[in-house]
């Protein structure tokens, strides 16, 4: 059983800033928390054929499970990055992320396909939720980190 999930989020920041905050580690440990935080996450920004092993903790309460995530691709001139994921639960989480320029900045789209077997219907609830969190993150980061 699979399932795929789209979010789209606007941002006034450059696609450039947008892009810079949506590949580095340090900013993905920082939009994920409280809901998710990340044991052995490196240093940096995402490159095309990365392979991770990290752990991750709900909450950053209950125990740290395995998770592997492969950084498939990473285009800085086209902003899109395509990752593959599995662990703690989850069979294949297959994430494509875009950024692209609007008229009052850019758009970030996050596009999901989550096989979590007879979980899956949860686990794209809370891929859904995980998403929608990470962009508030993500607005402040960049209102903290955007030149006026």
């Amino acid at each position: 059983m699979t399932a795929q999930i789209s979010l789209s989020h606007d941002y006034t920041a450059s696609a450039k800033d947008v892009w810079r905050v949506a590949t580095d580690f340090a900013a993905l440990a920082e939009v994920c928390r409280p809901l998710i935080t990340f044991e052995g996450l490196p240093e940096g920004r995402c490159e095309a054929g990365q392979h991770l092993s990290v752990g991750v903790r709900l909450f950053g309460l209950l125990p740290a499970q395995d998770y592997q995530m492969e950084v498939v691709a990473q285009d800085d001139v086209a902003m899109t990055l395509q990752s593959a994921e599995h662990g703690a639960g989850v069979k294949s989480w297959r994430h494509h992320l875009t950024v692209t320029p609007t008229e009052t900045g850019a758009r970030l789209t996050d596009t999901i396909d989550i096989d979590a077997g007879p979980l899956t219907p949860l686990f794209a609830w809370w891929g859904r939720k995980l998403y929608a969190h990470r962009h508030k993150g993500r607005l402040r980061l960049l209102a903290e980190n955007t030149p006026d």
